[in-house]
């Protein structure tokens, strides 16, 4: 395994894409952020429910869940919109969203009340899903904090920044943040979450080439590691002035 080199648009290995976080891209929702990661922008926003699913009706417990969906044109070629239901990709993606936000909420003090965080990929260059979490969690504070003002949960609600990054290694080379052509080249493909404490909520490895041994996944994950927290610095200057 090889540990340096340049890639194809001149980063090093180690290195993040270029990173904007725009909030309150939307007016109309509680908690809105666009991220952009490089080519890849993904549209985030909370919206706040007063219910819960029938299934939580009476515990007192609220709920946090997110919806992903890649527009047509947010693709190489046109991506068909899933009127008829989500597919396993989109499913899939769907509930790792949802549990990675919902690591970073207390739900007892979050109360009889839902957070739906929808996470609409407007371009996809790579990390679309890591991209959702990470902007998804400045959505979902941006919310939260608009309630805490309110005096509708206590601040406790919000219990720890989550942030998301893909790492992989690519002709015998560990990168950070991957984009799409470096995705498609991957020998090994790693998603990994985790909380501003250093806790995984996630960590999604696979080998599309030949497996890998021990010393390659500490690599990598030592790699997401210093990604996520560069990522989590980001998010608290992207909420910093909704704190003021």
């Amino acid at each position: 395994m090889r540990m340096g080199g340049t890639r194809t648009d001149g980063r090093a290995p180690d290195a993040l894409r270029p990173v904007k976080v725009t909030p309150g891209y939307v007016i109309h929702p509680e908690g809105s952020v666009l991220i952009e990661m490089g080519h890849t922008r993904v549209l985030c926003n909370a919206s706040v429910i007063p219910r819960v699913p029938s299934w939580l009706a009476g515990t007192g417990r609220g709920w946090v869940t997110a919806e992903y969906a890649l527009l047509p044109r947010s693709t190489h070629t046109r991506t068909p919109r899933e009127t008829s239901g989500p597919g396993g990709r989109t499913q899939e993606i769907r509930r790792l969203i949802g549990r990675s936000l919902r690591a970073a909420v207390d739900l007892d003090r979050l109360g009889h009340r839902q957070v739906i965080v929808d996470c609409d990929v407007i371009q996809a260059d790579g990390g679309t899903r890591t991209a959702a979490i990470t902007g998804g969690y400045i959505a979902l504070e941006l919310a939260l904090r608009k309630l805490i003002r309110e005096r509708e949960v206590p601040p406790k609600v919000l219990r720890t920044p989550v942030a998301a990054v893909s790492v992989g290694i690519v002709g015998g080379v560990p990168m950070l943040d991957l984009c799409y052509k470096e995705d498609r080249r991957a020998d090994v493909d790693f998603n990994v979450v985790m909380t501003e404490r250093g806790q995984f909520v996630e960590v999604q490895g696979t080998a599309e080439g030949q497996p890998f041994d021990r010393q390659a996944m500490d690599r990598l994950l030592d790699l997401a590691v210093q990604g996520i927290n560069q990522l989590l610095d980001i998010q608290r200057a992207a909420t910093r002035e909704d704190k003021s």
